[in-house]
């Protein structure tokens, strides 16, 4: 599958431990040095502005999409290739998927849940065939993995969409991962 760019979705803060800003930046490397360029949120601070960071240090293309509410609370990363804003947090997630051809979930809160269960849920609906995969770094989301298996176990989700989630551990596993990809349709319902 050919991956021009990669949307990460990741937290605004930093995290606890440091594995997670390093693993933030050696994405952002690793994209710039495969030439795949970097779609967030935007943000200058946390998880975000890390690797948006690293993948400018590379020389990589980095582009945020940002809602005008946070530009005003002055979170804005405006040395980026390409930024645009946008009205609410709808738009930014739309316009983010348009511009991606695959998704990333660093370690995050509640936003970077809730973006990486979309994207994966509009892969199982069929709405787009881009891989989504969680870099699980320091095991950060061992419980969601376990709470998708529970979910399979009590056939509220099949194993074959459970399956369509990629995880690693490393930035080179999970994008060389992305880069063997073969989007698995199927019907939801059946």
């Amino acid at each position: 599958m050919k991956n021009n760019r990669i949307c990460i979705f990741a937290g605004s803060n930093t995290g606890a431990e440091p594995a997670y800003v390093n693993a933030a930046k050696e994405l952002g490397a690793e994209l710039s040095r495969r030439g795949i360029g970097l779609v967030y949120g935007g943000a200058k601070i946390g998880l975000m502005g890390a690797v948006a960071e690293a993948a400018l240090a590379g020389g990589g293309e980095v582009t945020g999409v940002v809602p005008n509410f946070l530009v005003e609370k002055d979170l804005a990363h405006e040395q980026l290739s390409n930024l645009y804003i946008v009205n609410s947090m709808h738009e930014r997630k739309t316009m983010m998927s348009q511009l991606a051809d695959g998704f990333v979930a660093l370690p995050g809160g509640l936003g970077t849940f809730e973006e990486i269960l979309e994207a994966l849920t509009w892969a199982q609906l069929g709405l787009h065939g881009k891989p989504c995969a969680l870099l699980n770094v320091h095991e950060y989301f061992a419980q969601l993995l376990n709470f998708l298996d529970h979910a399979v176990e009590e056939r509220f989700l099949k194993s074959a969409h459970r399956d369509m989630l990629i995880v690693g551990t490393t930035a080179k596993s999970i994008l060389d991962a992305i880069e063997a990809y073969e989007p698995a349709y199927g019907d939801k319902w059946l």
